[in-house]
């Protein structure tokens, strides 16, 4: 499913947790979504990482809010008696990416909530595959919203492109860092969680994935090459990982034990 494209129109309120600092905008089509912004201090890739993550977690069928872009006219700054906020608007003019924002949302708690070992299980087999460090006790990046959990964050996942020259060669990482996650004393079911999941996706699915990226969050200082080499790159990076997968889960089912 091709993302939709919204226009922000009006700057609502910041949420300050965290270094980004995401805000909570009306669209033109009434809604209103947590905007991530561009020009924030952890750049585009943040963004990349978002839209490729997401858009994966949702095909795996995994609780995630929409994710759209979302044009943002510098002009909304003038109205903003911050200097910081003005200053991240104007630098962030253009196509951003916001997510579905979710009235009432609170913050999962590991001690009062106990998932299902299934879903446990999909979300650790999923944030190992993108290599998502931000998923631990400290910072669950996980809502729940109608008793029903829900993902959000992944500007943290694929850390292997910052600083990256477009080589797959990593792509087998077993991703040590599951240890910390914050789902995984319930992951119970992993080997079932890596037979259903992995078969939803194959470079087809991965290719119109990241083929949503927009140009303009891959012409950065740093990139190694054009946008279109960049994505091939992605893809290439995703399969091989996916062909590669039982490094990961089974760093995983050893964590646990």
């Amino acid at each position: 499913m091709s993302l939709r494209t919204i226009s922000a129109t009006r700057y609502v309120t910041p949420l300050r947790e965290g270094g980004s600092m995401p805000a909570v905008v009306e669209a033109d089509d009434e809604g209103m979504y947590v905007l991530k912004f561009r020009g924030a201090g952890q750049g585009a890739k943040a963004l990349v990482a978002e839209l490729i993550a997401g858009e994966i977690a949702r095909t795996l069928g995994l609780p995630i809010p929409e994710i759209v872009l979302l044009e943002l006219d510098p002009d909304l700054a003038r109205t903003e008696p911050d200097p910081e906020i003005q200053h991240l608007i104007r630098e962030s003019a253009g196509l951003n990416l916001a997510l579905d924002y979710l009235p009432g949302a609170v913050n999962f708690d590991p001690v009062a909530e106990q998932p299902s070992g299934e879903l446990a299980s999909r979300i650790v087999w999923f944030d190992a595959y993108v290599s998502n460090v931000d998923r631990t006790p400290r910072n669950t990046n996980l809502l729940m919203w109608h008793r029903q959990l829900r993902l959000i964050d992944h500007g943290a996942a694929l850390y292997f492109h910052h600083g990256w020259d477009g080589s797959s060669a990593n792509a087998g990482n077993p991703f040590k860092m599951i240890k910390d996650h914050v789902l995984l004393p319930w992951a119970e079911a992993l080997p079932a969680a890596d037979a259903a999941l992995s078969a939803k996706l194959d470079r087809g699915i991965l290719q119109d994935i990241v083929a949503q990226v927009p140009d303009s969050w891959l012409l950065n200082a740093d990139a190694f090459a054009d946008p279109a080499t960049q994505r091939s790159a992605y893809v290439e990076y995703l399969v091989r990982r996916l062909d590669q997968r039982q490094s990961f889960v089974q760093e995983a089912i050893h964590a646990r034990q």
